[in-house]
């Protein structure tokens, strides 16, 4: 079993190695890894060494070794169809963000409660009266919640009971996961006051 930590690591290689397979190399080191990612050279190299994925001091890693191995380890090339619900501003901004793909996700439909919310990208803006024959229909896993504080809590008992397994939370609430559905929490307004707080006390 793979923990977080280790995870989100994989997930930084392999985004720095596409770069740099895009950018026409075919090998690197585990120094040029670490820099990018902010670990040593040791952690990069330990990190590989579980996985039997070997290099050498001379020549380093095979990049296209590496990104199949990650890929693997990371579920695979295939997208993940995702639903986002409540089509505010957030909403709009993750839709036109456009990256999603790059990191195994798709996003294929919005539903919001005003059936008269503006058509703002290319995927479809649903009433959230269909969200029920939606998610059966195309066996939706992934739901990406971006509803008003109010509604965050009885929007995530409606995604758990309709079977969604993992909900990335973009809601002030801090929601919990479990056994059933898997919750990665983004509270903008928290990050930003640890951030103002860790600035505040390292140069104030």
């Amino acid at each position: 079993m793979i923990n977080d930590e280790t995870v989100t690591r994989f997930i930084k290689y392999n985004r720095i190695l596409s770069q740099l397979k895009s950018l026409g190399m075919a090998r690197v080191f585990s120094n040029n890894l670490g820099d990018a990612i902010g670990v040593t050279p040791a952690l990069v190299r330990k990190d590989f060494s579980r996985f039997d994925l070997t290099g050498n001091k001379r020549g380093g890693y095979e990049i296209d070794l590496l990104i199949e191995k990650l890929d693997e380890l990371l579920g695979g090339k295939g997208l993940e169809n995702m639903i986002i619900i409540g089509c505010g501003n957030i909403a709009k901004a993750l839709i036109n963000h456009g990256d999603f793909t790059k990191d195994g996700g798709k996003i294929v439909a919005g539903f919001d409660i005003d059936p008269q919310v503006d058509k703002f990208s290319d995927i479809p803006i649903y009433n959230i009266d269909v969200l029920e024959s939606y998610i059966k229909e195309h066996d939706i896993k992934i739901g990406i919640l971006t509803v008003p504080e109010e509604a965050a809590a009885l929007m995530f008992e409606k995604l758990l009971a309709l079977g969604i397994k993992g909900v990335l939370n973009f809601t002030p609430v801090e929601l919990k996961g479990s056994d059933s559905c898997i919750v990665n929490n983004v509270n903008i307004g928290l990050e930003i006051k640890k951030l103002t707080y860790e600035v505040k006390k390292a140069f104030d």
